[in-house]
């Protein structure tokens, strides 16, 4: 959980707070926060009262989307932070087409983890 630069905060078009997070999920706020705690959710802080916020597009119809899990461990395991982590996901790639969050939304999530395992090259 960290603070968000400029630049990749301008990558994401959306965000939730966690109680946000906890209300579409239908859980507890504690629960999220355990999912942000053990990888399944990165959430950063944001705006004047730096609160922890969550990319919008990470939450599906009452789950967390498809993919982004699995997606989120490959990175990590190729030692990106979690900003590097949030730019590759929401910088538009042409041969996507789209950003890798829009594609794990439109369940591409075995293309997304494909490219997220190059990366480890």
């Amino acid at each position: 959980m960290t603070e968000i630069d400029a630049k990749i905060d301008a990558l994401v078009p959306a965000w939730l707070t966690l109680p946000d997070v906890a209300e579409r999920l239908g859980v507890e706020v504690t629960r999220v926060r355990q999912l942000v705690k053990e990888g399944q959710l990165i959430a950063v802080r944001r705006g004047e009262n730096r609160v922890l916020q969550v990319p919008a597009e990470f939450i599906g119809d009452e789950k967390v989307v498809k993919g982004l899990v699995g997606t989120l461990t490959l990175l990590k395991d190729d030692g990106f932070s979690d900003e590097e982590m949030l730019e590759w996901l929401f910088t538009p790639d042409p041969s996507l087409p789209g950003t890798p969050a829009q594609a794990l939304r439109e369940n591409r999530g075995t293309e997304v983890k494909r490219r997220a395992q190059a990366l480890a090259v």
